[in-house]
């Protein structure tokens, strides 16, 4: 019997929830911990967890990993020009790497999970 397509809701309801949580950070004027390094350590390993799993939701809605990798850096890039008229924030080459970063880490490690199963 072969396998059932989910549907396109189901696929894409959750990329666009997270999709919509990510812009709702980036719309928050100062997210400084005051923790000094640790708080850029900190929320460069939130840019990349977020974009990670935005990539591996993507993957799941596309059926298609190279273009999952791309949409959520097309995203970030639109984050960053975003961030550019935020209050206190400012558009960063360096956050766009790091998520972009975080999307291929994030399908390679759906890869990873899907081949041990």
């Amino acid at each position: 019997m072969a396998a059932v397509a989910p549907s396109r809701t189901r696929v894409w309801l959750p990329v666009l929830a997270w999709a919509a949580v990510i812009f709702a950070f980036s719309s928050i004027p100062s997210l400084g911990t005051g923790l000094g390094t640790w708080d850029l350590v900190l929320r460069k390993l939130a840019h990349a967890a977020e974009y990670g799993i935005l990539a591996a939701l993507l993957w799941r809605a596309l059926g298609n990993a190279p273009v999952a990798v791309a949409a959520a850096s097309l995203y970030g890039a639109s984050d960053e020009l975003h961030q550019a008229f935020v209050s206190g924030r400012q558009a960063a080459f360096r956050d766009w790497a790091v998520d972009t970063a975080g999307a291929l880490l994030g399908v390679a490690l759906l890869f990873l999970w899907r081949r041990r199963r």
